[in-house]
């Protein structure tokens, strides 16, 4: 591949998924005019509400952390060519034993640390085991992972809700079940000076592992290798079945870290809030980052912007607070159609090379 051919294959990554953002933009301006409301008003709060201030930009990170976790959950597997959207049910589960195994860590009377610890250990295994069964049923059993993955989302969730109002039930908890909450000294503290807490340093010490193990290792490499031709990579002796459940499982564990950081930084206690919509808001992230794990850290602070900003378009424009989730419906949408437009879009083809004509052949003329 020439140097104008690696640019050409640079600029159609950046335009085409920056074209879909504009296009969303677009519809969602429509759809907020049909609304009544002003759509560059309606911009202009989303701008002001997400990035406007230190304290609006605090809520964004703090929205973003738990989009980063739980992104690596379809990004990490869509190197195996895997589609799976499983993040919400990992990201439950994740935070359901992370309580578990913090008040059973500090009843024994463990420090902080090591309660901390264990809640993370517990939240990734989790979260992991429960996508390595969708890998497992993918490899084994032909069963397709999307839609196996998506049904897993509705299993956690009701065993979220049995735990939380069964065996986990804390008494004094009459409106909203949940599980009795962790003491305040076994909670994940806040970065100095700021309200946003050390998840956000969590998910991009884990975006930039991803990276790193994807793009520089022998591992990352036969991942790769297997997902662009399982039939080659089997020929060659790659262990693609264990390489399934490796992918699959570092993915769950990344979206179980997520619930783990909710319910130790956010929540202190697992109930109905850890279905916030978390993990299918990562499979967005990942998709409009292509599946590379640094720029999935970048588009969660672009997303976690539009769900801080659901708030201010209720006050200000009379807008529904679900109406940031039509904007993600309408991104996801727009993304999906524009990857039928990867190499199809002539400007960024690979143009042959010009072949000069022959000169004529010269010709012997009668006498």
């Amino acid at each position: 591949m020439t140097m104008s051919d690696r640019w050409r294959s640079l600029l159609e990554k950046i335009c085409i998924p920056t074209g879909a953002l504009l296009a969303a933009l677009v519809i969602f301006g429509l759809f907020c005019g049909l609304a009544g409301a002003n759509p560059l008003g309606v911009y202009y709060s989303i701008y002001r509400a997400a990035f406007g201030s230190w304290s609006s930009f605090q809520n964004t990170l703090i929205q973003a952390s738990p989009l980063m976790l739980s992104a690596l959950c379809t990004a990490l597997p869509a190197r195996l060519g895997l589609v799976i959207i499983g993040n919400e049910g990992a990201l439950v589960l994740g935070g359901l034993a992370a309580v578990a195994g913090g008040l059973t860590l500090g009843g024994w009377g463990l420090p902080t640390p090591g309660v901390q610890l264990g809640m993370a250990l517990a939240g990734m295994a989790a979260g992991g085991i429960w996508i390595a069964i969708v890998g497992a049923l993918r490899h084994y059993r032909a069963v397709n992972e999307t839609i196996s993955s998506l049904l897993m989302n509705y299993i956690a969730i009701a065993l979220l809700n049995h735990m939380v109002n069964g065996p986990m039930k804390d008494p004094s908890s009459l409106n909203k079940p949940s599980s009795y909450p962790l003491p305040e000294m076994h909670m994940l503290g806040n970065l100095p000076g700021s309200r946003v807490h050390y998840g956000l340093v969590l998910g991009l010490i884990a975006c930039g592992l991803a990276y790193f193990l994807i793009q520089r290792t022998t591992f990352g490499f036969a991942a790769r290798t297997a997902g662009g031709n399982v039939r080659a990579a089997r020929v060659a002796g790659l262990p693609v079945g264990k390489l399934t459940l490796a992918i699959c499982f570092l993915g769950g564990a990344c979206a179980g870290l997520a619930g783990m950081v909710e319910v130790a930084a956010v929540h202190g206690r697992a109930n109905e809030s850890l279905n916030a919509n978390y993990g299918y808001g990562g499979v967005l992230v990942a998709f409009i980052a292509r599946h590379n794990p640094i720029a999935a850290s970048l588009v969660a602070l672009l997303l976690g912007g539009i769900l801080a900003s659901g708030g201010i378009l209720q006050r200000s424009h009379g807008l529904p607070d679900a109406t940031v989730m039509v904007f993600q419906g309408i991104v996801f949408l727009s993304v999906l159609y524009s990857d039928s437009l990867y190499g199809r879009l002539p400007i960024f083809k690979e143009r042959p090379p010009k072949v000069r004509p022959l000169p004529p052949v010269a010709t012997a003329t009668p006498v």
